[in-house]
């Protein structure tokens, strides 16, 4: 045996060592950060708008008046029939035990119900300030007072009982999350693979890619300030076990293949990187820069999702790109056990399906391309049926107290607000916004409260109740009318959030189409090809979210739609989605580049990657459904439609439409590059094809 010999030797055996110890070094140094990104996980409706929203102003004026910000609730006394005068007396005790206990603004006062079944204590104190922790505890403190007592029920609510039950929701998504998303994707690996151990080795890698997710994303917050929510650090670990798996199963099913042909696992790992590789990273470099267009929204949680999504997307590429491929070498052949590729072998030939739907897509393009078309079109006919928007207490999957104690409000009060709306204003019109308050139709009352940095409080009650069209045009109207003062509070903020929404749409979306287009144009060296991948997912995502517009409602029984899921659906759907379309048009390209016919290459590209992009699909599909067993409505929106999304881009976009558009359009779908004239033409661009698994 040669020096050089011995040393390529040496070398194989050296480098996934190396590795895996940089790893662990990696690890080591990330992981004490890991485990703090929840503790800057913020979930405030505040906290998701912007600076300029008027709800945000009044909050941060409320911190800085004496005592901070205020947690408000609503102690809510109720018996069927009519309360007892035994039962207004262990209210007054109750409420006393509270006073004791905790130091509240004021003294609370009952508010009775004109039919005599409820009585209402309003409630609030300044000493949990901005803390979620201290406000959570507050929170807790009076329940554990406020308890039923023969018979008569009492429940919690208000804006603070609401951000608690809210808050306990997004702190539970962290376990149950992570372990049903492990488990579904261990399900799917196994049935891919087949094998008792192949299966462990992505899953444990996407382990790792989450653990350091968490400690890069803590990073950017402390760094930059990047806002963290429950919705953002759980869609980072969907998107790392989602995007991760699917580039382990092409870089697998890649190195599978050179197995064949390779005698060493090191030697076989090298070809299948060099040939998968680099469209993993032109596929994740996609996602990453469609989910960081949304850094150009306004709304603090849609734009804290972007560098969050970038970070899950980025640390799942260079776990399957390092650590995925050391791992398998120094396993070897045998973790394919039972199905081990043995060396000079030929894959066992079987009936392909992708090969049947693709001729059967190739004998007629163009009926083909219509009927699709005509689906895609009508199931997009449902966006029309998408329930209003989602009110504050409807986001609950399983309504706690703070929700039951809205609803018996609105039944005991009908036609009377029973939230406040708060309005600042500056000290020395404090009289005449008070007056002018007082004048104006929707409102019921309003009392001058806390004033001091040249700025007073007023708490306005509306006659309409909670989050209706009454309050909400009350809202507007105070804002219209009371120049230089702001008006807050939990109704308004919802206003914020639905306006900041639609203003997002308006600069978002064309950013990420026009910078998805940009990056595939460079990519694939064409431009009818791009806008064709690109048109097929817009049509996707019009027709998953109209599905999502036939069953919210109707099937259900939602009461809302999230104001962001159309946006964050969108900006999914096309990531994700031309993920798929890169992988199949290169493949496409590589066998344009070959010499193939135009037809003879669309059909040979779906047959060579159909059933790794099917397996992929389904993998990403089903991690993204493991949100719809989630809490929060919006988060089970958002699950679906994406699923849904995922499933018609994999099994109807990528496998009909797209083929039997580039059979239909032939050399065509090439133009302007050099493929789209004869082969012998393109010459100078035959040095590098990139192959797709």
């Amino acid at each position: 045996m040669g020096a050089g010999e011995t040393r390529t030797r040496s070398r194989r055996r050296a480098v996934p060592w190396a590795v895996l110890a940089l790893w662990i070094g990696l690890l080591a140094v990330v992981g004490p950060f890991a485990a703090k990104l929840s503790d800057v996980q913020h979930d405030r409706a505040v906290d998701y708008l912007p600076s300029s929203a008027d709800s945000t102003r009044v909050a941060k004026i409320e911190d800085q008046l004496p005592g901070g910000e205020t947690t408000e609730l609503v102690l809510v006394y109720h018996r069927d029939g009519g309360l007892r005068q035994a039962d207004r007396d262990t209210a007054a005790r109750q409420i006393a035990a509270i006073t004791r206990a905790n130091p509240l603004t004021e003294t609370p006062r009952a508010v009775p119900s004109s039919d005599g079944s409820t009585l209402m204590y309003p409630v609030a104190s300044n000493a949990p300030g901005t803390d979620e922790k201290k406000r959570d505890a507050f929170v807790n403190d009076v329940r554990d007072v406020a308890r039923d007592t023969d018979g008569m029920s009492v429940v919690v609510g208000g804006p603070g009982a609401l951000a608690t039950d809210a808050g306990e929701v997004y702190d539970s998504l962290g376990g149950p999350l992570l372990y049903t998303t492990v488990a579904v994707v261990a399900l799917l690996l196994i049935l891919i693979y087949r094998s008792p151990l192949l299966w462990l080795v992505p899953l444990a890698v996407a382990g790792v890619a989450d653990y350091l997710s968490m400690g890069v994303a803590y990073g950017l917050n402390q760094a930059f300030g990047t806002n963290v929510s429950g919705q953002s650090s759980g869609v980072m670990t969907i998107l790392v076990f989602g995007a991760g798996t699917d580039y382990a199963l092409l870089i697998i099913s890649r190195y599978r293949e050179e197995l064949r042909r390779v005698e060493r696992p090191y030697d076989a790992m090298k070809e299948a990187l060099r040939g998968c590789g680099p469209a993993v990273l032109a596929s994740s470099g996609t996602v990453a820069a469609g989910l960081l267009c949304l850094l150009a929204a306004d709304l603090n949680s849609s734009r804290g999702m972007g560098p969050t999504g970038t970070v899950g997307v980025l640390c799942a590429l260079l776990a399957m790109l390092t650590l995925l491929p050391a791992v398998l070498v120094l396993l070897g052949r045998r973790v394919f056990w039972p199905l081990v590729p043995a060396y000079g072998s030929e894959p066992r030939q079987r009936r392909s399906l992708f090969a049947a739907m693709g001729s059967s897509a190739g004998r007629r393009p163009l009926v083909v391309l219509a009927s699709g078309a005509a689906l895609l079109g009508a199931l997009a006919l449902g966006t029309l049926n998408l329930p209003g928007a989602l009110k504050q207490e409807d986001s609950f999957v399983h309504r706690p107290d703070s929700v039951t104690a809205m609803e018996t409000l609105a039944r005991a009060y009908p036609g009377q607000g029973t939230q406040p709306i708060t309005v600042i204003t500056p000290t020395g019109r404090a009289d005449a916004t008070l007056s002018a308050v007082r004048g104006h139709t929707g409102v019921a009352s309003a009392e001058r409260g806390r004033g001091g940095g040249g700025w007073t409080e007023i708490s306005v009650i509306a006659r309409g109740a909670p989050q209706s069209a009454a309050e909400t045009a009350t809202i507007k109207a105070l804002r219209a009318d009371l120049d230089g003062s702001y008006v807050g509070g939990p109704s308004a903020q919802q206003l914020d959030l639905q306006d900041t929404n639609a203003r997002d749409r308006l600069v978002v979306v064309p950013i990420v189409l026009v910078s998805v287009l940009l990056i595939l144009i460079l990519l694939l060296r064409s431009l009818v090809a791009p806008l064709l991948l690109v048109a097929a997912v817009i049509a996707v995502w019009g027709a998953a979210l109209g599905i999502g517009g036939l069953v919210f409602g109707p099937l259900f029984g939602f009461e809302g739609t999230d104001p962001g899921l159309g946006l964050l659906s969108f900006v999914f759907l096309v990531a994700l989605g031309v993920d798929y379309g890169i992988f199949l048009m290169h493949r496409m390209r590589e066998e344009s580049l070959s010499g193939a016919e135009p037809a003879a290459a669309a059909l040979t590209a779906l047959r060579t990657t159909g059933g790794v992009i099917a397996s992929a699909g389904l993998v990403l599909a089903a991690t993204f459904a493991v949100l719809t067993n989630m809490g929060l409505l919006q988060l089970v929106e958002l699950g679906f439609v994406i699923s849904v999304g995922v499933l018609l881009d994999t099994f109807l976009v990528r496998t009909y439409l797209v083929t039997s558009a580039s059979v239909a359009l032939g050399r065509k779908v090439w133009w302007p590059g050099g493929l789209s004239r004869e082969p012998d033409t393109e010459k100078a661009g035959r040095q590098d094809p990139v192959p797709v698994g």
